[in-house]
């Protein structure tokens, strides 16, 4: 793509590196910026440098968080007996926006992995376990990983190290979508889902 401006050049070239946006989309993104007056432009760049530099991980859940302790851990409205264990803060957010979970969350970081060399040292385990030992209200572990045999490894490992607790564990319900088709479904998804099916 030749453009007459070497600025707008680079422009679409850092915005074409975002995720899902093509040469194509970074050029109508950038002259839709040029567009805009200069203090939209400045309040973009302003919060984008305020993402990068002052957004951390919470030192409890390491959820994404603006303080030392994120909102979710401090919130007198969560429920404390319970912990979902999610891969990452994504997970979080899309568990949130149910509205239907009102207990804490511990973010791993990641999932068990040998073949992409990721161990269980390389994830948030001992700090999941950590938190056990000082929350003695932590009835219940809800594993919210996603399918797959790393998730299931990774659900395994842990539901061993935290024996020794008591605690009750369980796990989000595998099955067919809302709205699909039987025929569509994979073997796998549709014997789980005949296998952990609900009482009517």
């Amino acid at each position: 793509m030749e453009f007459s401006s070497k600025l707008i050049a680079q422009a679409v070239k850092e915005i074409a590196k975002l995720p899902g946006i093509g040469q194509r989309s970074a050029l109508r993104l950038a002259l839709h910026l040029l567009k805009q007056p200069e203090a939209y432009t400045n309040t973009l760049s302003q919060a984008l440098q305020d993402l990068r530099q002052k957004v951390r991980y919470c030192q409890k859940c390491h959820h994404l968080a603006d303080e030392n302790i994120c909102e979710i851990c401090t919130s007198p409205k969560r429920d404390n007996s319970m912990i979902c264990v999610v891969e990452s803060s994504q997970d979080v957010l899309a568990i949130e926006n149910t509205n239907q979970y009102r207990g804490l969350y511990h973010v791993l970081g990641g999932v068990i992995s040998p073949m992409a060399g990721i161990a269980p040292q390389d994830l948030q385990i001992d700090s999941l376990l950590a938190r056990l030992v000082d929350n003695k209200e932590v009835k219940e572990i809800i594993f919210a990983l996603n399918p797959t045999m790393d998730g299931d490894t990774t659900i395994f490992y842990i539901t061993k190290k935290i024996q020794p607790f008591n605690l009750q564990t369980s796990a989000i319900a595998r099955g067919v979508p809302v709205g699909s088709e039987l025929e569509y479904a994979d073997e796998i998804t549709l014997g789980r889902s005949i296998l952990t099916r609900l009482k009517m």
